[in-house]
C-alpha cells in the first residue's frame, strides 16, 4: 500500500479516501486504482492490512474493471458512499487517478456490484445499479461473504456466485423495478410467514 499523504476531515475520526481511518495503522480497508490513461483498467484491492497473516498489509485483487464499466458506476457509487459518510458526520471524498482507500465494509459492497458487471452486455449496467442500490448494506455484506469465500478473486469472473450475481442484478428488465407491489395477505390460517431471509432475528447467533 502506497504512503497516504492526503487527510480529510478534522474531527474526532480524521479520514482518508472513503471513510478509512487515519487513527489506525495499516488498517485492513479496499484500495481502488484508477490510472492515468482514459482506456485503462480499473483495480479493486482489498487490503487486508493488520489482518494478513505478518501484518505487512497482503492484497487480494478482488476484480478488475475495464474503463467503460467503471465509468458507467463510479458517479451512482461515489454518491451512495458519500451519503453514507455524511450520515457518520466523516468527510466526503471522489474517485480521482491514482490510489483510493475505501472502508472495508463499503470496499466489500462495491466488489458486488463490480462482480456483477464485469462481464455484463452495457446496456443493463444501469438496470444492476438500480438493483445494488435497492439492497442494504447488510445485504450486500452477506452476498460480498457469499462470493469471496468460493469465486472471490479477480480471474473467477465466469464461476458460481459470480455468474449468479450477474444474473441476479441484471437481468431484470428495468421498467420492472417500478412496478407496483401488491400487499401481501396473511394466510387464511393466521400462520406466521417465514422471515426475510436478511432479517435480524436478535434470539439466533
Amino acid at each position: 500500500m502506497s504512503q497516504r499523504t492526503k487527510v480529510s476531515g478534522t474531527g474526532p475520526r480524521p479520514t482518508e479516501g472513503f471513510g478509512v481511518p487515519m487513527t489506525e495503522t495499516n488498517p485492513h480497508c479496499f484500495l481502488v486504482r484508477v490510472p492515468k490513461s482514459n482506456s485503462g483498467a480499473v483495480e479493486i484491492v482489498e487490503n487486508l492490512g493488520v489482518k494478513s497473516k505478518d501484518d505487512s498489509g497482503e492484497e487480494i485483487v478482488r476484480v478488475i474493471l475495464d474503463r467503460p464499466r467503471w465509468t458507467a458506476i463510479r458517479q451512482e457509487v461515489q454518491r451512495i458512499f458519500n451519503n453514507r459518510l455524511k450520515e457518520h458526520k466523516l468527510a466526503t471524498s471522489r474517485w480521482k487517478v491514482g490510489e483510493n482507500p475505501v472502508d472495508r465494509l463499503l470496499g466489500k459492497e462495491l466488489c458486488v456490484l463490480a462482480w456483477a458487471v464485469e462481464k455484463m452486455d452495457e446496456e443493463n449496467i444501469p438496470v444492476a445499479v438500480r438493483n445494488w442500490m435497492a439492497f442494504r448494506p447488510e445485504e450486500r455484506w452477506w452476498l460480498f461473504s457469499m462470493t469471496a469465500m468460493s469465486t472471490g478473486l479477480y480471474y473467477e469472473g465466469d464461476k458460481g456466485w459470480r455468474v449468479a450475481l450477474r444474473h441476479a442484478l441484471g437481468d431484470v428488465p428495468q421498467h420492472e423495478l417500478f412496478k407496483p407491489r401488491g400487499v401481501k395477505k396473511r394466510p387464511a390460517d393466521h400462520a406466521e410467514l417465514p422471515p426475510d431471509l436478511f432479517s435480524q432475528d436478535t434470539n439466533k447467533e
